[in-house]
């Protein structure tokens, strides 16, 4: 299918703050989950009154809301579902995000108006299961992530209906995260909104033998820690956006809605010129070096292709540590400007000092070098730094500073 529009750039909330930075910084849409019938249970979710609110306040700007209710569900939870569905309905969300059948074919028939998106849980992975959704009455078909750039644009080519593709992001070491290891583990289950990711856990082996090929070994290297076999680098396709573009996928996906607002802000900035650029010059698309300094900032692993480009062969692990990279740390937000005394306003969030070399990444995309001068707390009482969490305090500002842009700082 050949897009007539710019593709949206669709970002993950875990809470209000992240859910208002992702619209503020360029998102197109938001995923998020509910308290109920999501598969991240361990995230901060809405409530129903939250989505209602955010709902709300992304239909100001033009911009959607999208639910996940992509539990594997179980009797109980079926019988639960029509209530929570009608409240959704009530919240004037965008779409529902749905992996179970049966909870797909509930929703047809309790909440018929609503639009459907197939979450990447239901492993879509050829033409004949996107069009089979699409028969179903499907309005979107969100890819599995073991996908080829090719596979995507035949699937694309032989359906009638909307695809969404994963751009970056955390990737599961199971297939589309249908796995059963954090059960296994830790009781608590990954395809009932539990998961604890055990994959990126340190384990105590020396190598791995394959029972029916004796005398066959296959070593892992490990530190005093253990070893990281099942730990997954990042998917990043930044570079290939024109691609994914021409194959036809309509939505493209952030990962990471247990992730920071500074991730969730920072990659969603970075994406929204991304797209810009790759829709309105395919031909000179080319990724700024800037753009990729910016998505080493935010807390990530190493960066992956993924399946887009090639099949993942052993250099698509991680296997030294399950520790994150970043660049910088996240200081504080700006939560106002007086512009006749010209002072910012700050919340802080890591510990920040007078004098420091800071930057702030505004809500437009901009940078801007900052020093912290003349700091003063909540009280105007001078400071030389912010050591408490959140706390407020304000500093000199000759420029005008926009409400929720970023300050962070340098790691040493």
């Amino acid at each position: 299918m050949k897009l007539t529009h710019k593709p949206e750039l669709l970002a993950p909330a875990g809470n209000m703050e992240k859910a208002k930075m992702a619209l503020l910084y360029g998102a197109d849409a938001i995923y998020l989950g509910g308290k109920l019938f999501g598969l991240r249970a361990f995230a901060n979710n809405f409530d129903i009154a939250q989505i209602a609110e955010i709902t709300a306040y992304a239909h100001s700007l033009g911009k959607k809301v999208y639910v996940t209710v992509n539990i594997f569900a179980h009797n109980e939870e079926i019988n639960k579902l029509p209530e929570y569905l009608l409240e959704l309905e009530k919240c004037q969300v965008d779409a529902l995000l749905i992996a179970d059948l049966g909870v797909y074919m509930t929703a047809k028939r309790v909440v018929p108006k609503l639009p459907i998106h197939v979450s990447t849980q239901a492993n879509n992975t050829n033409h004949a299961t996107v069009q089979a959704w699409h028969d179903l009455g499907a309005e979107r078909v969100v890819l599995a992530r073991e996908l080829s750039l090719k596979e995507i644009e035949e699937i694309s080519a032989k359906t009638q209906v909307e695809l969404e593709a994963f751009v970056h992001g955390a990737m599961c070491i199971s297939y589309s995260g249908r796995c059963l290891l954090s059960a296994y583990l830790t009781g608590r289950d990954g395809n009932r909104g539990a998961c604890t990711q055990a994959c990126r856990w340190e384990y105590d082996v020396y190598s791995l033998k394959e029972q029916k090929r004796p005398g066959e070994y296959f070593d892992l290297e490990e530190d005093e820690h253990g070893t990281y076999v099942m730990n997954s680098k990042d998917l990043c396709l930044i570079e290939y956006l024109p691609e994914l573009i021409r194959a036809g996928v309509c939505s493209l996906k952030i990962e990471g809605r247990m992730k920071s607002a500074h991730y969730v802000a920072t990659v969603v900035s970075v994406y929204r010129k991304a797209i810009d650029l790759a829709w309105e010059n395919p031909a000179g698309y080319k990724v700024p070096e800037a753009w990729l300094k910016e998505l080493n900032k935010v807390s990530h692993r190493q960066y992956t292709t993924g399946f887009a480009i090639n099949k993942p062969d052993a250099n698509a692990q991680v296997y030294t540590s399950s520790k994150y990279e970043q660049t910088h740390d996240f200081v504080g937000i700006v939560t106002g400007y007086d512009a006749a005394a010209k002072r910012a306003y700050f919340e802080q969030r890591n510990n920040v000092k007078a004098g420091e070399q800071l930057e702030l990444l505004m809500p437009d995309g901009s940078l801007v070098p900052f020093v912290l001068e003349e700091m003063q707390d909540e009280y105007g009482q001078p400071i030389d730094c912010a050591p408490h969490a959140q706390q407020k305090f304000s500093a000199k500002a000759e420029q005008e500073l926009l409400v929720n842009s970023l300050l962070r700082k340098q790691r040493s």
